[in-house]
């Protein structure tokens, strides 16, 4: 149950490497953590491009190649800037789909041992994805922003937005060409989370 409202606490320039961007941070108060919204350009009311982006260290900052989310991460940055408007939600209290760092960390480890990513979570006890976008949503209100051509391949993320009230006017697919250690990684997220990745088609299932 939902205990305060969003609340906005900044709103800067951030020059990148991908273009210039308006940084607005926010505190989370069902979190506690602080959120951030990148926002290129003059963005309208309806149909804006838009990135939600899980927080993932080891892929974002130190370029795992266990998972996509790095290269997700700057393909929807130069995608954003590409388009001429648009916003990427950086969401922090989504490392491993929610679990958190040290618990992802440890699934990392059982993964290495034969587990694949939904069966590491539930051995550790823990939920397969337990990330909601609610946040994101408010952040998108708050931005004036009604409906979203959202950059995702991932179903659930698109069934919350709706739920909080936010249309979905396309959903735009985000394709990563998988590398030897991602592979699996990306076959379990099609096969059995439901993530709709057409490019692994040429590539083998058996290490899956």
């Amino acid at each position: 149950m939902r205990q305060a409202e969003l609340e906005r606490s900044a709103d800067t320039v951030l020059p990148t490497v991908y273009g210039d961007f308006r940084a607005v941070g926010y505190h989370d108060p069902d979190l506690a953590c602080e959120q951030i919204a990148l926002v290129y350009g003059d963005i309208p009311t309806r149909g804006v491009l838009t990135r939600l982006h899980s927080e993932c260290l080891t892929g974002d900052a130190f370029g795992c190649n266990r998972c996509e989310c790095g290269e997700q991460f700057s393909a929807a940055m130069r995608a954003i800037v590409a388009e001429g408007a648009g916003v990427l939600v950086y969401l922090q209290g989504h490392e491993g789909r929610g679990i958190g760092l040290l618990a992802k960390l440890k699934a990392m480890q059982l993964q290495e041992n034969g587990l694949d990513t939904v069966e590491a979570n539930v051995a550790l006890g823990l939920p397969v994805d337990a990330r909601d976008y609610h946040i994101a949503a408010d952040i998108l209100h708050d931005l004036g922003i009604a409906s979203v051509r959202l950059l995702s391949n991932n179903p659930h993320k698109l069934d919350s937005l709706r739920r909080h009230g936010i249309s979905i006017t396309e959903r735009v697919p985000l394709l990563i060409t998988p590398n030897e250690e991602n592979l699996p990684y990306l076959q379990t997220k099609r096969e059995r989370l439901a993530h709709i990745l057409p490019q692994l088609d040429g590539f083998s299932t058996s290490s899956s």
